[in-house]
């Protein structure tokens, strides 16, 4: 009952708020801007609320948990309508949401999930989906052989449910005794001198390799580099994530066979859309499932994600207008 007049509470005075503004305040806070793909969102985020009549103002923690809090505090104390999230970190941004709720400012999880706290709303992609789309076409292609898992930072529970999707494909080949994981690792940050390392040490020691699952394409970038320095670089297939021009371009030169192109622009669009209409007291329409943050089931958009490779760069991320065909054939 408690909990249900405090929901009540925080869209009466949404509402109450919206009408003092003549233009709703979202706050967006984000880890960093090191990654290219953040870049984007950033860029289509902000122009989707301007369409949308919205102000918005954005913050960048530079992978610093405490840093993000302290931005969060500031938005909060500067009266925005609601907050967008990509977390530094999957547990302590959940003190975010408990301070933002003490202002009444709903949530919304962008790309990462907020775990356990009650958050608002999630935006994202099928994380889970997208690791079996990786695991899936490898081992198509390699279907027998040593594999490598290189997944990505443990403050991010995406990283997680990557790793989830990629068993839910290996496993039975495991237990056929076709697949061997040979190094199953995640990082600190998602960041290619920590995946250089690991496939590095591995490959200095004698090991042999025949696929390698990353993350993203920072960390396939960082395998690919171990792999060039003992001419195995085009001879160990690679999977990465977000489409990166680099990616795309190394798939081109058959170091990385595929990526995967998250749908940015849409995810940028979902978020920006419930925003406003959180602030103006409406709830929002599309949220068409729920995802369990380990405190309550959230609202939810998981959009779906595709596989890039080399023979369909021109069907996917140039027909969409994500990467210019001039720069991913210069």
């Amino acid at each position: 009952m408690r909990q249900l007049f405090s929901y009540s509470m925080l869209i009466i005075a949404i509402v109450f708020m919206s009408g003092c503004n003549q233009r709703p305040q979202v706050g967006f806070l984000m880890d960093n801007l090191t990654l290219e793909r953040w870049e984007k969102d950033k860029t289509l985020f902000e122009e989707k609320v301007k369409d949308l009549g919205g102000i918005v103002t954005v913050r960048i923690a530079d992978s610093d948990p405490d840093k993000q809090l302290e931005q969060a505090r500031q938005l909060i104390e500067e009266g925005i309508d609601v907050l967008v999230v990509i977390p530094v970190d999957l547990e302590a941004a959940g003190q975010i949401v408990k301070e933002a709720h003490r202002s009444y400012i709903p949530v919304i999880s962008y790309d990462r999930l907020i775990r356990n706290c009650n958050l608002d709303y999630y935006v994202s992609t099928d994380n889970i989906h997208i690791g079996e789309l990786q695991a899936d076409y490898l081992s198509k292609v390699s279907p027998k052989g040593k594999y490598a898992l290189v997944g990505g930072s443990t403050a991010d529970h995406n990283a997680y449910l990557l790793h989830l999707g990629w068993m839910n494909v290996l496993q039975p080949l495991i237990d056929k005794g076709d697949i061997e994981i040979i190094l199953d690792q995640y990082t600190t940050y998602w960041m290619p001198d920590e995946s250089y390392s690991l496939i590095s040490d591995y490959l200095d020691k004698g090991g042999e390799l025949d696929a390698i699952i990353a993350g993203n394409d920072a960390l396939a970038s960082g395998a690919i580099t171990a792999l060039r320095e003992k001419n195995l670089a085009g001879k160990v297939l690679v999977a990465g994530q977000d489409a990166d021009i680099g990616a795309v371009r190394s798939i081109v030169a058959g170091d990385q066979t595929i990526t995967i192109y998250k749908p940015i622009e849409s995810m940028a669009a979902a978020a920006a859309n419930a925003a406003i209409k959180i602030s103006k007291g409406e709830a929002p329409s599309n949220m068409n499932l729920t995802v369990n943050n380990g405190k309550r089931l959230v609202p939810a958009i998981l959009l779906q994600a595709q596989v890039v490779n080399r023979q369909n760069i021109q069907m996917t991320v140039v027909s969409e207008g994500y990467l210019e065909e001039q720069a991913i054939f210069e």
